[in-house]
């Protein structure tokens, strides 16, 4: 995939028949499924949190509050893990530039009667001052910060697990942020979201100052200006702000599904893919996880982790596209912190590939294919749209469409967007489930690949256990981003999670 192509996009074969037989075969020895207690929807901690009053104040333009930009570099700052449990602290690191006071406000996401966000804590008047911003270091070219902790902060034990964000605010004005998550690994809950933090590192691309900042994508080039490939990084560090106002790329896809989640009641905990991967999920605590957003690379150990959720019993929906492409490997930072760096060579020679492999495609870890994302989801990454187009509704009677009001053939506007999955014919099938393809959308690819065929996909294995995939970025959005509500979508989705409450597996 193009980087260039995709943040343009930002600013294979479609099948006749009504299903498939043939995701990832289940072992007909699992046994029974285990006996679950009665939903909590509308009756739990989320429900009596989403009561309290909310508040739209963390916003840039409220107020006189000013944006940062990477050139300046007003205020930025970095958590020191993506997750925390309550009763741990979390730490945070902040550069002020020029050096002047600031706080650190720190808001829940939720649905708050409309507010999207609640006020949670804030800190004192801290002192602030310019940090430096690193070079690039050895043959990963890895930008990583080592600035002093600016202010620590211990989770209260009774804090309801969810989506938060660091507020960084100067007393002239200038914000950016940091999320991270607050989990409660030891609560059952009907829901598990997880957020795709290694994705949101992939695009990290601070400090976009004209010089130094790269992703997984691009870099600076010398002369200035934006290059490819050629000078990107290998590994990128969870040690460095986020780019502009500090809010990753796409960040939107999560918070839209948590706040529609969330006013819809579901009993709803949290996590992070690096969670994940670190096997701090017990599957047996949630009867669905949904992975909202563009969560494009994955370990091996978050691959098992998922796959192992199924077999299970545990249902799981992705609710974006171009899903579990790029396998990675996590590492310590320099101070051995695990889990602090992302690599992912791609089509460079990877020096050390380690139980997972060369950190390359996954359709490529083998020459049969036999690891291609398709095997798990139903559908994979198929191309990527400069302009939206319409979800063109397949399957109509089909209970995920029930009290939609669609009919085959007809058209949801601009529901596939930036990136689509589709079913392709020539990799290896899902095996051991029923296959329904729920969209059947044509789209223009912008790489100048012809006309693609968006689908979205349910399989169900013989236990009942689903994994659904929306195949379109536009899904999540649907659910509450202002302005782009669908109730077609917010229904059909409510369908989905709905069944995955109710069924047993």
């Amino acid at each position: 995939m193009s980087a260039v192509s995709r943040r343009a996009a930002l600013g294979v074969i479609g099948l006749g028949a009504a299903a498939l037989t043939g995701c990832q075969a289940q072992s007909e020895a699992a046994g029974p499924p285990p006996v679950r207690r009665a939903v909590r929807t509308g009756d739990n901690p989320v429900v009596r949190e989403n009561k309290l009053a909310g508040k739209a104040d963390w916003k840039v333009g409220i107020d006189g509050i000013r944006a940062v930009d990477d050139l300046n570099g007003q205020i930025h700052g970095y958590t020191s893990a993506t997750s925390v449990s309550p009763g741990e602290t979390i730490d945070f690191h902040v550069s002020v530039r020029p050096a002047g006071t600031f706080n650190v406000a720190l808001y829940r996401i939720g649905h708050y009667a409309g507010a999207g966000a609640r006020r949670v804590a804030v800190s004192p008047r801290l002192e602030g001052k310019p940090r430096p911003t690193p070079e690039a270091k050895g043959h990963a070219r890895v930008i990583a910060c080592d600035w002093p902790v600016s202010w620590s902060f211990e989770i209260p034990k009774d804090w309801v697990s969810g989506l938060f964000l660091a507020v960084f605010t100067t007393a002239d004005g200038h914000r950016s942020y940091a999320p991270f998550v607050v989990r409660d690994v030891q609560r059952t809950s009907d829901i598990l979201m997880v957020a795709p933090f290694t994705t949101y590192q992939a695009y990290n691309l601070w400090p976009r100052d004209g010089r130094t900042g790269r992703n997984l994508y691009r870099g600076h080039l010398p002369t200035g200006g934006l290059g490819a490939n050629p000078e990107r990084s290998y590994e990128v560090s969870f040690d460095r702000p986020y780019s502009h106002d500090g809010l990753p790329m796409v960040f939107d896809m999560d918070m839209s599904f948590t706040r529609w989640a969330e006013e819809a009641g579901y009993d709803v905990t949290y996590a992070t893919s690096v969670d994940l991967h670190e096997g701090r999920i017990d599957p047996s605590r949630h009867r669905a996880i949904v992975f909202p957003g563009h969560d494009e690379y994955w370990s091996k150990e978050m691959r098992d982790h998922a796959e192992a959720a199924v077999k299970a019993g545990t249902h799981l929906a992705f609710l974006g596209a171009n899903n579990i492409y790029f396998n990675i490997r996590l590492e310590p930072s320099a101070r051995d912190k695990a889990s602090r760096v992302v690599a992912c060579y791609k089509e460079e020679p990877d020096p050390k590939p380690g139980a997972g492999g060369p950190t390359i495609r996954w359709r490529h870890l083998d020459k049969d294919h036999r690891r291609a994302e398709q095997g798990l989801l139903g559908v994979q990454y198929n191309g990527m749209l400069k302009d939206p187009v319409p979800l063109v509704v397949k399957e109509s009677g089909h209970w995920l469409w029930a009290g939609t009001g669609v009919r085959d053939g007809d058209e949801i506007p601009d529901l596939v967007a930036i990136e689509a999955d589709g079913f392709d014919r020539k990799m290896p099938k899902p095996r051991d489930v029923e296959q329904t393809l729920l969209s059947h959308s044509p789209y223009p690819d912008s790489m100048g690949r012809g006309t693609k065929i968006q689908n979205t996909s349910l399989c169900v294995d013989r236990r009942g256990t689903m994994v659904f995939a929306a195949g379109t970025f536009n899904w999540p959005i649907a659910l509450s981003a202002e302005g782009r509500v669908d109730q077609r979508i917010r229904t059909a989705t409510s369908n989905l999670f709905d069944r995955m409450l109710q069924s047993r597996a």
